[in-house]
């Protein structure tokens, strides 16, 4: 016999991945600190493959407004350099010896405003994937109640759950944006 609970548990890991693809995507976004996290996925070209930054070098932030990148092998700078321009995030990398230094520019009120509306987005994208999966869920439940596998109780009793889960996630949500927002202030 299905139960409600089968179906609110199935969609919970799809919340939580749902979830922590926003974190990273906003771990991505450029605040008033400097973190590796701003560059390490950027697709460097070198020897006819594609790989992401972090695969080619020690990437650290010693300085609030620099990002320091030290490359496994001297071969790798020119590549890392050629992509970190072409990355649209405003850095210029400067070679020194055998590292690389990105300096940030300073945030302006018109780019933390664009930052702002960004994080919107991406907040607003993954309350949509979770509304897609409580939306399984739930046609899920219902079905179970129409073919009398759970009672009619049952079934409203999966409802209030999965709408706690869902508000759960959706709070969780809401603090992360606002602790991202904090930080572009």
């Amino acid at each position: 016999m299905s139960t409600y609970k089968e179906s609110v548990d199935k969609i919970k890991p799809e919340f939580e991945k749902a979830f922590r693809f926003l974190e990273a995507e906003i771990a991505k976004l450029r605040t008033s600190r400097a973190t590796p996290a701003l560059v390490e996925d950027i697709e460097v070209n070198a020897f006819g493959s594609k790989f992401a930054l972090k695969q080619l070098g020690a990437i650290s932030s010693p300085q609030s407004n620099q990002i320091v990148i030290q490359p496994w092998d001297i071969s790798y700078i020119e590549p890392i350099e050629k992509a970190i321009s072409q990355s649209g995030l405003g850095m210029s990398a400067v070679v020194d010896k055998n590292i690389i230094r990105l300096s940030l520019p300073l945030l302006t009120e018109e780019y933390r405003q664009v930052l702002v509306r960004t994080l919107n987005e991406k907040a607003e994208q993954t309350r949509k994937t979770i509304r897609h999966w409580r939306e399984d869920a739930w046609n899920e439940i219902q079905r179970f109640q129409k073919e009398k596998k759970i009672s009619e109780d049952d079934k409203f009793r999966g409802k209030d759950e999965l709408q706690k889960v869902v508000d759960d996630y959706s709070e969780k949500i809401k603090n992360l944006i606002e602790k991202k927002k904090n930080e572009l202030i």
